[in-house]
């Protein structure tokens, strides 16, 4: 082997040998970029949940979630987000209106026939001169019905001023920030003494 075979064997391992470096660098150069992207992508993401800004608490939210519930029931709920509440507002308000109107329609009726024959003449519960109807009992179905008549209103307004609250408080909570501390975690602890005799308790933890 010449001078010249020796030399060109060195230049050739040379070349290759830098040839690899180069390739080894341009990995080592697109790796750092791709961990630059990463950590610019999380920076973003965290710049992101940064600029977040917390709910603002509303004084007056309370407020006019009454006023629209006192104007038409449901509304407040409405206000509130909370759809799901107004049909049952409705309803439950429905019902003592409906029975108010049975009780006040035969209440007027029972009164109207008492009156007729308190005074000798026929009434609607007198068929071909028979009573169908005694007159003791005209009488106790008006106080009957007058009581039920009563209550009925006093149901519906109690379930009115009801719904105003309900619409108002829920108004003052739903702006609370929760957080995973205020939580109620059900926990079964055993007593090794008391092993045959179990116990029941009940503890609070909190954490600061």
């Amino acid at each position: 082997m010449n001078l010249k075979q020796i030399i060109l064997i060195l230049c050739l391992s040379f070349l290759s040998e830098s040839f690899f470096a180069q390739n080894d660098s341009l990995k080592i150069d697109t790796t750092k970029v791709k961990l630059l992207k990463i950590e610019t992508i999380d920076t973003l993401k965290v710049s992101k949940k940064k600029e977040k800004k917390p709910a603002i608490y509303d004084p007056l939210a309370p407020s006019k979630a009454a006023f629209y519930s006192a104007i038409f029931p449901g509304m407040g709920q409405i206000y509130n987000k909370k759809y799901w509440k107004a049909p049952i507002v409705w309803g439950a308000l429905a019902l003592p209106v409906y029975y108010y109107q049975i009780n006040n329609s035969d209440y007027k009726r029972y009164r109207t026939a008492y009156k007729l024959r308190k005074n000798g003449l026929p009434d609607e519960f007198t068929v071909d001169g028979v009573e169908i109807v005694s007159t003791q009992t005209l009488e106790t179905a008006q106080e009957q019905l007058r009581e039920n008549r009563d209550m009925s209103l006093l149901t519906g307004v109690i379930l009115y001023i009801l719904q105003i609250v309900e619409a108002s408080v829920n108004a003052h909570l739903i702006q609370f920030n929760t957080d995973d501390n205020l939580t109620v975690k059900p926990q079964l602890i055993f007593d090794p003494i008391r092993i045959e005799t179990p116990s029941i308790g009940l503890t609070f933890k909190y954490n600061f």
